[in-house]
């Protein structure tokens, strides 16, 4: 829960007042934006663990195409977007111009109102592009993860019944097209735009980026110039017919777990936790500018990037195709970039770069980290070194992206994970046992309610079942606890929770910890198995650059500080962690090299 804050004696003591506007408090440089709801910690205290999001801010019922209409209505010469690998620039005519004339184009392909489109390949205008121009026509946009290779690529194809799909040619090592073509070996032989696949018979069009004219596919300008009058006016007649809870995105689960699941996201989450994502970076004042580092296919880069800053009329940066801590420094600097929004990895990443300091870094005010436990000491040294304040946010593909983010510095220190709920959303914890509500201060599974909650798993109800119960509670599998005051804390995975002799005990809070030590720049802590006690913890150090340790120095550190069965019995020295390319830990393969390393 976020609220009206204003400062009374002890600043970090929250009131509630009703408010028409956000309200600011200037500290140093940066600006600490005040949310329009918090729940009163003064007067009311909870006994159960059950809250929500109060605010004095609406929900917008629009669809994706008219909140860009209404933005380029109001600042149709402003900057949308900028590519910092190559310097362009798409005002919000320019943006909207090129959505339409693609649209046009998609449907004149034979594409419709809830047909599967996939977006395949780094970050680029022409992802942009067709992020908004799918909206535009009611069809559905499927997130392909760049790094697949052709077994996953062909689980995706099938799994969602893709009928077109808008590909790189290639990126780095991955070859697009050959993959393609290994899948559909018909579709060198075919017309554009009529494959007949006998492994993917759904799928009839293929787009390829570029201008380079391929076998079987279009090129991305080709359908650019199919548009007409007739076909632009077909898309107004489309676009004015679509309704908010329309599905409009399938986002396949980040994998880190186990196998994705498909995702159906509708306009009304999608677009609405992004909003409420943009305040968190200030987007809503005149100059602002995000930095967009992630990738677009994740909910983080699509959802709270892309389509946030669009919410709010703001311009985004995009620094390159993939992460380069180099490429994101530079576009920090030249743009004036205001706000970040990336994982741990990558705020580590920056800091730690051998030549930040030759960077001019003193525009940025703020930034999100999320998509895995948030290191309290990367964050404190962001504000200390830079002056620059990150939230540690807490989300889901499933959730539409947000669930929690932080208000206050005070939160902060109590834990990297977790926060108040964004607006509009209920939260509960529960029992994982008994699916009963837990009291405050009891770690349980928590759950999460409202307009972002994901209309459920593509052609999958047993699964979608399991997720979302009769009363639409979505069961999040994450294990939490909340406070008197309506904070939570993210304690964990439920599936990373270690069992070590009948105990239960949480990795996360073990890296928190292991972040302190002067020469640890990450940790993963996981189980491994053991014979006699079930589970072990194994601590997955990477050190700082030129920094040294051994297992027993580790240990050491640990010993009277921390429990003694919460320190790891093995201590491993890592140069890299398995990721996905959203750069999360694949938490499940480092514990399956490990018990092979270890000879478990």
């Amino acid at each position: 829960m976020y609220a009206s804050v204003f400062l009374r004696g002890d600043w970090r003591r929250p009131f509630t007042v009703a408010v028409t506007r956000f309200n600011y408090i200037s500290i140093k440089r940066s600006f600490y934006k005040v949310s329009p709801l918090q729940h009163d910690t003064k007067d009311v205290k909870l006994t159960t663990s059950y809250s929500h999001g109060c605010s004095n801010i609406p929900l917008q019922g629009s669809t994706i195409g008219q909140i860009l209409d209404e933005m380029t209505d109001k600042h149709p010469d402003k900057n949308a977007f900028i590519y910092g690998n190559n310097g362009e620039r798409q005002t919000y005519r320019q943006l909207k111009d090129e959505v339409d004339r693609f649209a046009a184009g998609l449907v004149a392909v034979g594409v419709g109102v809830g047909d599967r489109v996939g977006i395949w390949g780094p970050n680029s205008r022409e992802w942009i592009v067709t992020q908004y121009a799918t909206a535009r026509i009611g069809a559905i946009l499927v997130n392909v993860n760049p790094a697949y290779r052709t077994l996953e690529l062909d689980y995706a194809l099938q799994k969602v019944g893709m009928k077109a799909i808008i590909s790189a040619r290639h990126f780095k090592t991955q070859d697009y097209y050959g993959m393609l073509q290994e899948l559909c070996p018909e579709l060198r032989d075919s017309t554009p735009g009529n494959l007949r696949s006998s492994r993917l018979p759904n799928l009839k069009t293929v787009i390829l980026m570029g201008d380079e004219k391929t076998p079987g596919t279009f090129t991305y300008n080709d359908v650019m110039e199919m548009e007409t009058e007739e076909r632009k006016q077909q898309v107004q007649k489309i676009s004015d017919l679509l309704q908010f809870d329309d599905p409009i995105n399938i986002q396949f689960t980040s994998g880190t777990t186990g196998f994705p699941k498909a995702t159906v996201l509708s306009h009304h989450g999608i677009l609405n936790n992004a909003r409420f994502v943009g305040f968190r970076h200030h987007l809503d004042q005149q100059e602002s500018t995000m930095c967009l580092p992630i990738p677009l296919y994740h909910c983080a880069g699509m959802i709270g990037g892309s389509l946030s800053v669009v919410t709010h009329g703001s311009t985004c940066v995009l620094p390159s195709p993939s992460f380069e801590p180099s490429a994101t420094l530079e576009a920090i600097q030249n743009e004036r970039c205001t706000s970040i929004i990336g994982t741990p990895t990558i705020y580590i990443a920056l800091l730690n770069h051998p030549e930040r300091q030759n960077y001019d870094m003193s525009s940025m005010q703020t930034g999100i980290m999320g998509g895995a436990t948030c290191p309290v000491e990367t964050m404190k040294e962001f504000k200390e070194q830079l002056n620059v304040r990150l939230l540690p946010g807490f989300g889901m593909t499933e959730c539409s992206l947000g669930v929690l983010t932080i208000l206050v510095d005070g939160d902060m220190e109590n834990s990297g994970a977790g926060g108040r709920p964004f607006e509009h959303i209920e939260l509960k914890i529960i029992d994982p046992k008994t699916n009963k509500i837990s009291p405050v201060d009891t770690t349980g599974e928590l759950c999460v309610r409202g307009y972002n909650v994901m209309r459920g798993y593509w052609n999958d109800p047993e699964k979608t079942r399991e997720a979302i119960d009769e009363e639409k509670w979505f069961h999040t599998g994450d294990l939490a606890s909340m406070s008197s005051e309506g904070r939570c804390t993210i304690v964990g995975r439920l599936k990373d929770m270690v069992i070590r002799g009948g105990t239960n005990i949480f990795p996360a809070e073990i890296e928190q910890f292991l972040y302190e030590h002067e020469k640890i720049e990450d940790a993963q802590v996981i189980g491994v198995p053991d014979d006699v006690m079930g589970e072990e913890l194994c601590a997955c150090i990477k050190l700082k650059e030129g920094k040294t340790a051994t297992a027993d120095e580790i240990k050491e550190y640990c010993t009277g500080k921390i429990t003694h069965y919460k320190i790891p019995r093995y201590v491993e020295f890592v140069d890299s962690y398995p990721m996905t390319v959203t750069l999360k830990v694949q938490k499940f393969q480092l514990q399956k090299d490990m018990a092979k390393k270890l000879g478990l």
